[in-house]
């Protein structure tokens, strides 16, 4: 509660201010100090996590700035065993350097780590190899998977984690190279580049209020080939004045005491700026951020021996994205569904499994950082993959709930949250996203954005890359704000050489005052009062963007001047022709066959049938499958990855024709021996999962047997 100061209170609060911002000053000081030691160093990937590298892509025969880390566990982790699947996590390569996947303990790789796996890194250098391509990276990232395989030649199919740009990049590998992947996780990924929400993703107009990607081909000629990373950071940074120029300042100034250790490894990592060759980012800016062409199947190789046609990929896929993220909102991760599959038919036919989770509030970073978001969706996503792989294809959503006392659940497993994988339609995917109309002004800016582009490099680039040095484009390199703010506050710096002995004098004499100085409440109060006044006036920049962005491309003049008055609206990929002819006559194979399958077939489908509640399972189904599997007779037992696809086959027939699934039960369990094993199993299976199941003449197995022994011949 506020009171009237006194001298006594100007006092206390003018000790701690000083002390504060000595202890700030120091602070930035040291930020600087660490963003020079790291550029000394090799900008090397900030891992908390020891590892050794495997293969350098700088080696291969078409070489690329990349390179394989093995990730060295930890004594608190249980022991690598080769023989489990391995992780593979691949970091952006957007401005920053590498580490955001192993930022901390609680993060990708250390969840696979905690639970054996072996685990692997894919890394880059803060230089391109002269020359190198999307393509080369594209071959190397193909040649580090073939390593992993090799070294795991009894596991099953590595796990892919790509975080942000590196999520299109693992899913364009996957639809070239799709025998190598096993499930993918794309987090915070943006793969239809034109989708967002009416004032509420500005981001995405700014290609077309730049005229389109000529001023990504100019910076790259300024840079003398080579592209400024600190260009894309300073992008991701105008998105939010008020935390960027206040909030993460005045923060530290705020907790001068605490704040300082987190401050300074963050900023370790978000002031590591890297480089990509002319070719690199014009590719990108042109097929992906203004051309969309990824999810709508039109990148292809110059040489036409391959086109990324997503519809390739035959790894389940799991998505991540939250609809506080700015960079990446939900419509940008999950609307490349809509472009491939016109209906769930067509999803199904395709033989594709998308599992997605839309976390209500995380930013863009913090689905990589936030330790709370790798407890909870990560390790979800992480603990249940066999699950995930054992799915039917459709789409699912990923729900994780936190368990309470009374609920039924709590028994059911051993951890906080209980993750359910419950069916969802293409349907909706387009209500969650909401109306996709808002799309269509982009196709003026791609037009647009080639012309310009065109007349770049016919009229201007010529000029500009003759007139370019090395030595100039690294000064403009050095003295490019983001980093002059670093080094400028440095120990290069002469006006900071005092700072050590200041702040070291308040650390040891420091008096804080009371939380309820009336000096130290206003500090505070009209410290919001600036970041809200940031943020508003944030908000009109990106209001009046977006006006400006729809009286330039959203008009019936504009879709006239670029050939598209008339044009009708782009229209999904849908399912290959073939693949739904084939997966029409698998489907009707496997009813027709309902009675004629294996022991196993018959326990599994039983367990599907039981488990299944309106098409939703949860991970009970993965504890339940192990003592499924621990229970068969010994020459029904199959390893975890044929149980898997026992699994998946048996879903499948249930989808198609559950009356025939149930009918061809009779045929199975016809003999009484039989018919005893699989009540065994199941009873294990339940018990397994903290649950009983009524095995009376009445109870659920008894009924379904029963009914399947009455017509069995019918099927």
């Amino acid at each position: 509660m506020f009171r009237i100061p006194g001298v006594t209170d100007w006092y206390e609060y003018a000790i701690d201010a000083t002390q504060r911002s000595l202890l700030y000053w120091d602070t930035l000081r040291q930020r600087g100090n660490e963003y020079l030691a790291h550029n000394e160093a090799g900008n090397p990937a900030l891992l908390k996590f020891g590892h050794e590298l495997l293969l350098d892509g700088r080696s291969l025969e078409k070489p690329c700035n990349y390179a394989l880390l093995r990730i060295l566990p930890r004594e608190s982790d249980l022991p690598t065993d080769p023989g489990l699947r391995p992780f593979v996590v691949v970091d952006p390569r957007a401005g920053h350097g590498p580490g955001i996947g192993g930022f901390k303990e609680d993060s990708e790789i250390g969840n696979a780590l905690k639970l054996g796996h072996p685990v692997y890194f894919v890394t880059f250098f803060p230089d391109p190899v002269p020359g190198q391509t999307l393509v080369d990276v594209t071959l190397a990232e193909a040649r580090f998977l073939e390593l992993v395989r090799a070294r795991h030649p009894g596991s099953s199919a590595p796990c892919v984690i790509g975080n942000c740009q590196a999520g299109w990049a693992i899913m364009g590998l996957a639809a070239v190279r799709p025998e190598l992947p096993g499930p993918i996780l794309i987090a915070g990924s943006p793969l239809s580049y034109w989708a967002g929400a009416s004032g509420l993703n500005p981001m995405r107009y700014s290609g077309g209020l730049l005229g389109g990607s000529w001023l990504a081909y100019m910076a790259s000629d300024l840079g003398n080939g080579r592209f400024d990373g600190a260009d894309l950071v300073l992008n991701f940074e105008s998105l939010n004045p008020g935390n960027t120029w206040w909030s993460k300042y005045y923060n530290l100034f705020d907790k001068a005491d605490t704040e300082p250790p987190r401050f300074l490894e963050f900023e370790r990592w978000w002031g590591g700026y890297f480089l990509m060759n002319r070719e690199e980012i014009t590719s990108i800016v042109d097929q992906l951020f203004v051309g969309n062409k990824l999810a709508r199947g039109e990148i292809a190789s110059k040489d036409g021996r391959y086109r990324v046609d997503l519809r390739n990929i035959q790894a389940p896929i799991c998505v991540l994205c939250s609809w506080g993220d700015d960079i990446t909102p939900p419509q940008q991760a999950l609307n490349w569904i809509l472009d491939l599959y016109a209906s769930d038919e067509d999803l199904i036919a395709q033989g594709q499994t998308i599992v997605y989770c839309v976390h209500p509030h995380v930013g863009h970073l913090g689905i990589f950082v936030s330790g709370a978001v790798a407890r909870k969706e990560h390790a979800g996503f992480v603990e249940l993959l066999d699950l995930i792989e054992a799915l039917p294809p459709g789409l699912y959503e990923m729900t994780i709930e936190d368990k309470q006392p009374d609920m039924r659940a709590a028994t059911l497993v051993p951890d906080r949250y209980v993750t359910r994988f419950e069916r969802r339609s293409v349907g909706d995917i387009a209500a969650l996203c909401g109306d996709r109309a808002s799309e269509r002004p982009f196709e003026v800016v791609r037009r647009v954005s080639e012309i310009n582009a065109g007349l770049y490099e016919q009229l201007w680039a010529p000029l500009v890359q003759q007139a370019t040095t090395e030595a100039a484009a690294e000064a403009r390199r050095r003295m490019h704000p983001l980093r002059a703010q670093r080094w400028a506050l440095s120990d290069l710096n002469p006006l900071m050489q005092p700072l050590p002995m200041l702040a070291a004098a308040a650390r040891e004499n420091r008096q804080p005052c009371r939380d309820d100085n009336p000096f130290r409440m206003l500090e505070r109060e009209w410290a919001k009062a600036v970041e809200r006044n940031l943020e508003a006036v944030g908000g009109m920049r990106d209001k009046a963007a977006e006006t400006l962005f729809q009286g330039l491309y959203a008009t019936k003049l504009a879709e006239a001047a670029t050939g598209l008055a008339g044009a009708p609206p782009a229209r999904p990929l849908g399912a290959d022709p073939l693949r739904v002819e084939l997966a029409h006559r698998q489907a009707e194979e496997m009813v027709a066959q309902a009675a004629t399958g294996t022991l196993q077939d018959g326990v599994v489908r039983l367990l599907l049938l039981l488990l299944d509640h309106h098409g939703a399972i949860d991970e009970r189904g993965v504890r339940a499958l192990q003592a499924v599997r621990a229970e068969l007779p010994g020459r029904q037992r199959v390893t975890p990855a044929e149980l898997r696809e026992v699994a998946r086959r048996q879903a499948l027939l249930i989808r198609a024709d559950r009356d025939a699934a149930v009918r061809g039960l009779g045929a199975i369990f016809a003999a009484s021996k039989d018919r005893a094993i699989a009540v065994a199993a199941l009873r294990k299976a339940f018990a397994a999962i903290g649950a009983e199941i009524d095995m009376t003449p009445n109870g659920p197995v008894a009924v379904l047997l029963d009914e399947g022994a009455k017509a069995p011949a019918s099927v």
